[in-house]
């Protein structure tokens, strides 16, 4: 955890969804839903890859994934020397068509065989479960504060609302309920929250978005969202870099702008902004272009009332904590048995606090 300034805190991962992924293999194993040298399956636009390679990695699985066109020879590299399988999917400029492409991908594989396991990181509560660690680490430094708002990529809803929970209480009677805001940041094009009719000229953010309906995404848990462009969150990356010295991934620059600007909204509360991978495969198409940045000053979101108004780049709306909308319910969750209440398993989170460079 780096400490920006004495409300603003950046929880930073290399991999984050290590988190997710090592905790699920164990969940499988302790569970008798797979053993030891089955094979597990999912599809992934890059961090979750490289988390579910480490995982199998560790546990003595093999490793299958259906990746993105956007998966880069660096990552390629990695998962080869992991013993992971990699297919990666065809060039194509469209990231939703790479999506659906991917999701098909699996349900061929899976139907040629039959025994491997599907992970279903975007559908399955399983993922939750690696959190409760980092909720207790986030607990830890930050406890007695006023308030704590926590701020991140949705993406498949596992992080940030695996975090969420944990941290408001879950039914832990350990933990009592506490104040924490919820804040999810979206790209443009994303359906998760109703932005598919406004496309970000540049890019969807892979990642933090969707194209398709994610099971494990718990709408009714989240108090405020941003949507925010790749211009934007290129600003955001450079002046994370620029101002702390902290390299992060392009989701990371995302949040830290909404972050910011979360904190000048309400100076008694801490913010927690999720760093979730480091800022190594965007350095040709972010941090190379960071004399285009700009100046944080200059931005601000567009505060929206509904879908309907979301403008680029930078769009702001109060959830309230509603359901999702019509035609993105939430799926139920397979082989967790209700894990998001329950005690996960692992070890604490050994991350190291300090203060970033100003």
């Amino acid at each position: 955890m780096i400490r920006l300034d004495d409300r603003l805190v950046c929880l930073r991962f290399e991999t984050m969804k290590a988190v997710s992924a090592l905790a699920a293999v164990r969940h499988l194993l302790d569970t008798g839903a797979v053993r030891r040298g089955d094979t597990l399956l999912d599809s992934s636009s890059g961090i979750y890859a490289y988390a579910l390679a480490l995982a199998c990695h560790r546990y003595g699985m093999r490793c299958h994934i259906v990746g993105s066109t956007t998966v880069d020879r660096t990552l390629h590299t990695q998962l080869a020397v992991l013993g992971a399988t990699l297919e990666q999917m065809e060039p194509c400029s469209d990231l939703k068509l790479d999506q659906k492409r991917r999701v098909e991908r699996v349900h061929e594989i899976l139907a040629e065989h039959p025994g491997y396991h599907w992970m279903r990181q975007y559908h399955d509560d399983v993922h939750y479960l690696g959190y409760r660690a980092i909720a207790d680490r986030i607990r830890e430094a930050v406890g007695g504060a006023a308030g704590l708002t926590l701020v991140g990529g949705v993406g498949s809803g596992a992080s940030t609302g695996a975090l969420a929970r944990y941290l408001r209480g879950a039914g832990d009677p350990a933990h009592p309920p506490a104040d924490v805001q919820l804040v999810g940041v979206q790209p443009y094009g994303s359906l998760t929250f109703g932005a598919e009719h406004v496309p970000d000229p540049e890019i969807i953010i892979a990642g933090i978005g969707s194209s398709i309906p994610f099971g494990n995404v718990a709408h009714e848990l989240y108090d405020t969202l941003h949507w925010i462009s790749f211009d934007a969150a290129l600003a955001g990356s450079v002046d994370l870099l620029r101002r702390h010295a902290v390299f992060a991934g392009l989701s990371t620059g995302a949040g830290y702008l909404a972050a910011r600007h979360e904190r000048e909204r309400a100076p008694e509360r801490t913010v927690v902004f999720i760093a979730a991978d480091t800022g190594h495969r965007y350095v040709d198409t972010v941090y190379a272009r960071h004399r285009e940045a700009a100046a944080l000053a200059d931005l601000a979101p567009r505060e929206v009332r509904d879908q309907r108004q979301l403008a680029l780049p930078w769009s702001r709306m109060h959830w309230n904590r509603a359901p999702a909308p019509a035609g993105r319910r939430r799926g139920a969750g397979r082989g967790c048995g209700g894990c998001v209440g329950g005690a996960a398993r692992g070890g604490r989170a050994g991350s190291m606090t300090k203060r970033g460079n100003r």
